[in-house]
């Protein structure tokens, strides 16, 4: 790919972005699932605490990425981005939670591509926002505890 083809992606993409909805307001579609998330922020808001964890689940185009961002927008917050392929070992997720500030939400898109051993290190991340990690082997493995900063997890995936 040559720079001017580079030049272009990029311009398509700010535009891409800027056409999004910023707000639940803006969005269009998913009417129940929509006032159902206004009700969840209001009220999370109003807790002062994160948003609980949600799955977005359904078909390619529905708009599970775009209501993730507006999301983020609505709490007032940071979006970190990844995706279930791309979390490979438990040293990765370590890596990305422990990074997160109060409040941020996390969206982990083709959440259903984790590997059974991430899920299992993601689950104590979520409920209790705490995780052991182990490092070495044998007699000499010890594990470091980490006490992680609220957060909330959105999900993506294409599956039911």
């Amino acid at each position: 790919m040559n720079a001017q083809d580079r030049k272009y992606e990029d311009e398509e993409l700010i535009l891409n972005l800027s056409l999004r909805p910023k707000s639940l307001q803006e969005f269009i579609g998913q009417r129940r699932v929509v006032e159902g998330l206004k009700i969840a922020i209001q009220a999370a808001l109003q807790r002062k605490e994160p948003l609980e964890h949600i799955l977005f689940s359904g078909p390619q185009g529905l708009g599970k990425t775009t209501l993730a961002h507006i999301i983020a927008h609505e709490m007032g917050t940071n979006i970190i981005t990844t995706s279930g392929p791309g979390i490979e070992r438990a040293g990765d997720l370590v890596g990305i939670l422990t990074n997160l500030n109060e409040g941020d939400v996390l969206f982990i898109d083709e959440i259903h591509r984790l590997s059974k051993t991430i899920e299992e290190f993601l689950y104590p991340a979520m409920e209790n926002f705490k995780i052991d990690f182990i490092i070495d082997k044998g007699p000499y493995a010890r594990t470091i505890k980490f006490h992680l900063k609220r957060f909330t997890l959105i999900g993506a995936t294409t599956r039911s």
